[in-house]
């Protein structure tokens, strides 16, 4: 990625930041293919991508506050990826090393849990039941979309909607 792509993440964010849900829109679909590319290239069979990849926007959702505007946006992303990618190695039992060269040009401070219990019960008291709880199973209690799919007798297409349009309502909400 160049530096021109970097500023364009970068400008999608900031509009994103101030209320602009296409630019928002835009930004997730360039940071779902980018961390999609990344998982696949560093985790191979092993993990399920698109968990990893919905489990990072989520938290980027719940953390794009902890984003200085002033910041390059992609070291911050990757960061996030990469604790998912981690997380979703441990919880499948893999012994995880990932390599810090493989990150060490995106790497910038290390993102800090803000998200107080208050404001994510908050966020989630906002959603109906069925997006409440895929929401809180996938984004707070760290659970798969295969395991939220099979607690909740639902299939995994539903799972990811349901958590989308979760997202997409609490960022509506966040206005």
């Amino acid at each position: 990625m160049t530096e021109a792509d970097e500023a364009d993440l970068a400008r999608m964010f900031r509009a994103a930041l101030e209320g602009d849900e296409q630019a928002y829109a835009a930004f997730l679909e360039r940071v779902a293919a980018l961390v999609r590319a990344v998982t696949r290239r560093k985790a191979g069979s092993g993990v399920d991508t698109e968990d990893v990849v919905q489990e990072t926007l989520l938290a980027i959702h719940l953390k794009r506050h902890t984003w200085r505007p002033d910041a390059p946006v992609r070291p911050w992303i990757f960061a996030i990826a990469r604790y998912k990618l981690v997380d979703s190695l441990r919880r499948r039992g893999r012994r995880v090393e990932v390599d810090i060269a493989d990150y060490a040009e995106t790497l910038a401070e290390p993102v800090e849990d803000v998200a107080s219990p208050r404001e994510v019960e908050r966020a989630l008291d906002e959603l109906p039941p069925g997006q409440r709880r895929v929401v809180a199973a996938v984004g707070v209690e760290g659970r798969s979309i295969g395991e939220a799919a099979a607690a909740f007798g639902m299939n995994e297409t539903a799972v990811r909607v349901a958590l989308h349009r979760g997202l997409a309502a609490i960022a509506r909400g966040r206005r």
